[in-house]
């Protein structure tokens, strides 16, 4: 029976000081690790006897602007569906250098996954065939996830303050 901590400990033996921030929300362990190592670690995952991760979940990414040379995390979902493990992997990127590896590989459902991250939030998948707009139109000149945008028009003069709670 594999436990979060028996995992946790399998991947800093492998990766030491490469991997950091453990934790287990909801029994979802869950970790940060580089760029530079994200493709190894998951490569590793994935062939590991005994871990068996196959399946990624979902590759997204979150926009932190208050956050100084940790911006944009992008996310990794995997899952051993032999073991019922759940992982989740965090890589921090600047803003000033949004790029990080493909995971085609070593998962082809990564494509989409990829082309959705790069459209809603300007992360550039190095590698990656073909990397364009999935959701939205070519012209737009932003990535509509990103926190760059107030979150209420403040010239609509429509709205009665008293009507939200306010």
């Amino acid at each position: 029976m594999l436990t979060n901590e028996s995992v946790a400990q399998t991947i800093i033996t492998q990766f030491g000081e490469a991997v950091s921030d453990f934790d287990d929300p909801y029994d979802l362990l869950t970790f940060s690790t580089t760029r530079e190592t994200i493709i190894s670690l998951i490569t590793f995952l994935k062939e590991h006897s005994t871990l068996q991760v196959g399946f990624l979940t979902d590759i997204t990414a979150v926009h932190y602007p208050d956050s100084p040379g940790k911006e944009f995390c992008v996310v990794y979902h995997l899952h051993s569906l032999i073991n019922n493990l759940r992982l989740r992997v965090k890589v921090y990127l600047s803003n000033e250098d949004l790029h990080i590896p493909t995971a085609i590989p070593l998962f082809m459902s990564a494509n989409w996954m990829e082309r959705e991250t790069f459209d809603l939030f300007g992360i550039i998948f190095d590698g990656h065939p073909d990397l364009r707009r999935i959701l939205n139109m070519e012209e737009m000149d932003y990535h509509p996830m990103r926190k760059e945008y107030p979150l209420e028009d403040q010239t609509r003069e429509d709205k009665i303050d008293a009507l939200f709670g306010r």
